[in-house]
């Protein structure tokens, strides 16, 4: 009898990503070729979304700690970016505070990108090596405190951030086709994250965290890596976003854009990547469609349309259906994946059947 070959992980979930980006490619596809500007805008907020969501994601499902914060870090990101790209005439009239060396820059946008997605991990690292040591709801309730000492800090440092005006002048620049390139970046890091030792490592911490720590798991250590890396691609996803509007506001990073991101990871699946992207989709689509009613349908001579706000009512609606009949998110703990089975050679396999 042959010896037994159990798939290894990367064999198991190789085809997430693929499977992932190739739902999006369609979309884009799509959207380039036969949407509207209108439909393209709101494509491209739904990928900076995904972008955001899997940024959350990289820590919340492989910790299991339910973080409020990190929308604070896409704050981070978008201003960074603002500093680095916004042409040094406007700066010196809108943001006097700065440094000579951050007032005379003009970094092209994926430079600017990369090293604003670097110091927003940055200022994760060092906040989170604070916060990684605590655990469970007293972590939660310490990342929405950093959530609003952030958006205290950006609201009030006007010469350096204007303040609670939104910052202008930032190049708008963010099309499909750029968000599409941020939301395939960040479920490759996110994935690879997944499959790497410190991921696997921490997950086990989150399933038993005595019997981690017991065998050598530094749980500590791994909720620190994560933290770090969803800091840096949720500082990707401000950058696309402040060049996708072209302003910045702290507003625009605070409850709203954390309520609406946790619905969407809640919904699709806190532990599975797959969750994340799904959950973003359907939200995203969820909330078009009451845009579209809310503007108003015509029948006949009259307008029908939707109250404002009810956005908001739907989702929460929509959350806790979800969370009465899936606690787990529609996708649950489970990756989209596909597998090919080889033709029987009539050798044993010790029961276990012989996949790729």
């Amino acid at each position: 009898m042959s010896q037994t070959k159990h798939p290894s992980v990367l064999a198991q979930t190789f085809p997430t990503p693929v499977i992932l980006i190739g739902l999006l490619l369609v979309i884009a596809g799509l959207t380039s070729g036969f949407g509207s500007n209108i439909f393209g805008r709101t494509i491209t907020e739904m990928f900076i979304s995904v972008t955001l969501v899997v940024g959350m994601f990289t820590f919340i499902g492989n910790s299991g700690v339910i973080s409020f914060g990190h929308a604070g870090f896409m704050c981070i990101g978008a201003y960074a970016s603002a500093w680095l790209t916004i042409p040094p005439m406007m700066k010196k009239v809108l943001l006097p505070g700065l440094t000579p060396m951050l007032a005379n820059a003009e970094f092209a946008l994926i430079l600017s990108l990369i090293v604003s997605a670097l110091f927003a991990g940055l200022i994760a690292f060092v906040v989170g090596a604070i916060l990684m040591r605590l655990s469970g709801i007293a972590a939660s309730i310490a990342t929405f405190a950093m959530l609003a000492v952030i958006n205290t800090i950006y609201a009030n440092w006007g010469p350096v951030t204007g303040g609670t005006s939104s910052v202008v002048g930032i190049p708008a620049k963010t099309g499909v086709w750029l968000s599409f390139g941020g939301a395939t970046a960040a479920i490759v890091l996110a994935y690879l994250y997944g499959i790497s030792r410190s991921g696997l490592a921490l997950r086990a911490g989150r399933d038993e965290h005595v019997a981690a720590a017991a065998s050598g798991v530094n749980i500590y250590r791994e909720r620190l890596i994560a933290f770090t890396l969803s800091g840096v691609i949720c500082g990707m996803a401000g950058v696309l976003y402040a060049h996708f509007l072209g302003v910045v506001n702290p507003d625009a990073f605070y409850l709203g854009v954390t309520f609406i991101s946790l619905s969407m990871l809640v919904v699709g699946g806190m532990s599975s990547l797959s969750g994340a992207v799904i959950g973003v989709v359907l939200i995203s689509t969820i909330i078009q469609l009451l845009r579209w009613g809310e503007k108003g349908i015509s029948v006949g001579e009259g307008t029908i349309s939707l109250p404002n706000g009810i956005q908001e009512i739907v989702i929460g609606i929509v959350m806790i259906v979800i969370l009465m009949f899936r606690p787990s998110g529609l996708i649950g703990a489970r990756e989209l994946t596909w597998r090919r089975s080889r033709p029987s050679t009539g050798r044993s396999t010790g029961g276990v059947p012989d996949q790729t």
